[in-house]
């Protein structure tokens, strides 16, 4: 399995948790949802379920429960700031069509 978290997302896990004064990561998976089928969800990880796989990349870590692993893998998670919006964006190479607002996709087979 393979899921990159680039250092600027890293930074942005790190300075959340901190501001937060708890937590052990960032929770991502996907669910379905939307006009194209799934979207990506992310919240705080304050413990670690038996079924939890945990990466850790550039001193933050990112947990995954595994039956979200195959489509989330060869996935980039990455923070952007445009403007005024910051947001975690994902680049994941399975994800074949996204809605008009971004928020869902749908998944190469």
């Amino acid at each position: 399995m393979s899921i990159e978290l680039t250092q600027k997302a890293a930074e942005r896990v790190r300075e959340q948790l901190s501001q937060r004064g708890a937590g052990i990561g960032l929770r991502v998976g996907v669910r379905k949802s939307g006009c194209s089928g799934y979207m990506y969800t992310m919240d705080y990880a304050d413990e670690l379920d038996p079924d939890d796989e945990v990466y850790e990349q550039h001193g933050a870590r990112l947990v995954i429960n595994r039956k979200h692993l195959p489509m989330l893998e060869g996935s980039t998670l990455d923070f952007k700031q445009e403007g005024l919006n910051r947001m975690f964006r994902f680049d994941n190479p399975r994800a074949q069509n996204s809605c008009g607002c971004g928020e869902s996709f749908n998944l190469v087979s």
